[in-house]
């Protein structure tokens, strides 16, 4: 068992989904997966595993923003020997032609979390996905005919900020949306070399101002799920 991962050695399989919100692993898993059992309810913070296509995959609830997310991929990487890894989270648009439900998936991961700065001083580190996992995820969704835009999203440490028109200087830089967790993914992933992709679906706008409800962002985006289930198996 590691500090907040009470699973036994064997019980997280080497791919792991990770949403931020434990009732989204919950669904996922008991939508998803065949035969999946619950190996981690510490803090709330829910972690199962089952199989998909006969291939062992968990998924693992992680919380909200990137010190969070950080506690439970550094677990699942160093005490359970995790290598791939797939955030599937949810994200604000800054794009007007990135729409409600649209699918994004992370090219690469701008920051405004202060994660990087204490080990890269006056300098900047680029986090970005794996190029695998990428192409996987790409090629599954045209294969589907899921349409996918694929670029640069921010991770931010705010979720509300006190300069609401702030976003627009990312969005002038070609930066598609907005979440809390990717780059500090993308970095901890480079850091121990495993596999890690953020799979994003839009949840609101910053644009046209329409947002999906709370129940919504817990149960129904089925989307980013199935690539992303289909790239790790």
């Amino acid at each position: 068992m590691s500090i907040h991962i009470e699973a036994k050695k064997g019980e997280i399989a080497d791919s792991v989904l990770l949403p931020g919100d434990p009732l989204r692993a919950k669904w996922i898993a008991e939508t998803f997966l065949k035969d999946p059992f619950c190996y981690n309810d510490v803090r709330g913070m829910l972690g199962y595993t089952g199989t998909y296509n006969g291939k062992p995959i968990s998924v693992q609830g992680t919380g909200m923003g990137i010190p969070s997310a950080l506690i439970y991929c550094h677990e699942l990487i160093n005490d359970y020997g995790v290598k791939n890894l797939i955030r599937v989270g949810t994200a604000g648009s800054y794009q007007p032609d990135v729409k409600i439900r649209d699918i994004v998936i992370a090219m690469a991961a701008s920051s405004t979390s202060g994660i990087n700065n204490s080990r890269f001083f006056n300098s900047d580190y680029s986090p970005t996905a794996d190029f695998e996992l990428f192409m996987k995820a790409a090629r599954y969704a045209q294969d589907q005919g899921i349409p996918i835009k694929a670029g640069n999203v921010l991770s931010a440490d705010e979720y509300y900020d006190d300069v609401f028109d702030s976003y627009k200087k990312w969005a002038n830089f070609g930066v598609l949306c907005v979440e809390m967790e990717a780059a500090g993914l993308y970095t901890i992933a480079a850091k121990h070399r495993v596999k890690a992709l953020a799979i994003l679906t839009i949840s609101d706008s910053l644009i046209s101002k329409k947002e999906t409800t709370a129940t919504e962002r817990e149960s129904t985006f089925s989307t980013m799920i199935d690539i992303a289930l289909n790239t790790l198996s």
